[in-house]
């Protein structure tokens, strides 16, 4: 059965969900998941998991993100995004560059950051963008996130628009909301922005270089292994015959790094464990001693089976 990750380039209009519909009748089988919403508005990587590999993605979607965007500044949308009306605009040629290099500044390292009251977060079991749209007046709570980098390249003034707008690469946290970054900017400039461009070149260790066009996927479907993708995404930890042995059935074996040290693997963020022949064995998680599967990709027929089973 095939199994695996495919990295897509998404196109711009097109939901995670209906990504994973149209790779559902590509693979031909229900069995795929994706590893984090990307807007339909955004265009870019997202990670795609087959069959077992779906089993990868919880680990994936906590990974750090990379975009590339366009901000405008002197306009903000009730959705921080292009795809929301405009309901105020300011003035903007008296903003000078030293304050949106300086803004961009307070907004990056470890921030309190309010989403956009159109995301998908749920309030009381209904997403935020539903009770939006019914007309509610949705408040949604701060929350850390870190911006590892927020890089301008780009300063462009439109004087008859009266808007400027910057082009800027962002590294983030999981859980971080660049619309989010735009309007925040913007009113902390005093003239509001929004989010007009979104790609998203990088999630965890897969990148857009890897990435592939549904219609590229449909003429000849590119799928990055199991033990390819773990390889990329975790520790590694290459096992003997006896050990894996083992692990194939659930089994402990001696411990990779004593727990609790920097290189412990943990059940949040595992150890992949490879046989001599380079196989996917299971995922680990060092406790005492010993290391203890927390995923076995059980013997012989190469399906997942929970931690404990032959």
């Amino acid at each position: 059965m095939l199994s695996g990750l495919v990295i897509v380039d998404k196109p711009q209009g097109w939901t995670s969900h209906d990504v994973v519909g149209r790779m559902r009748r590509i693979a031909g089988t229900r069995k795929v998941g994706h590893a984090g919403t990307l807007d339909p508005m955004a265009t870019g990587v997202l990670v795609l998991g087959i069959n077992k590999a779906t089993r990868l993605l919880t680990y994936i979607v906590g990974t750090s993100k990379t975009y590339t965007a366009t901000i405008r500044l002197g306009q903000s949308t009730v959705t921080d995004d292009a795809e929301g009306d405009v309901v105020a605009t300011a003035g903007t040629s008296a903003v000078p560059d030293q304050d949106i290099h300086d803004g961009v500044a307070a907004l990056t390292g470890a921030i309190q950051q309010v989403p956009s009251s159109v995301s998908a977060i749920k309030v009381n079991g209904e997403r935020a963008y539903a009770r939006v749209r019914s007309g509610e007046d949705v408040k949604l709570a701060a929350r850390p996130v870190t911006i590892h980098r927020f890089d301008i390249h780009s300063i462009r003034r439109d004087a008859a628009a009266d808007v400027i707008d910057l082009d800027v690469t962002v590294e983030c946290s999981s859980g971080t909301y660049i619309r989010a970054l735009a309007r925040d900017l913007g009113n902390a400039l005093g003239v509001g922005g929004h989010l007009t461009e979104l790609r998203r070149t990088k999630v965890g260790p897969y990148s857009l270089d890897q990435a592939r066009t549904l219609e590229q996927l449909a003429g000849d479907l590119d799928v990055l292994e199991m033990s390819q993708a773990a390889r990329a995404l975790m520790p590694n930890r290459e096992l003997t015959a006896a050990e894996t042995t083992e692990i194939s059935y659930g089994r402990r074996i001696p411990a990779g790094a004593p727990a609790g040290s920097p290189d412990a693997a943990t059940a949040e963020h595992p150890a992949a464990a490879f046989a001599p022949d380079g196989n996917l064995v299971a995922l680990l998680a060092d406790s005492g001693n010993y290391a203890k599967p927390v995923l076995v990709f059980a013997p012989g027929n190469g399906a997942p089976a929970a931690a404990g089973e032959a």
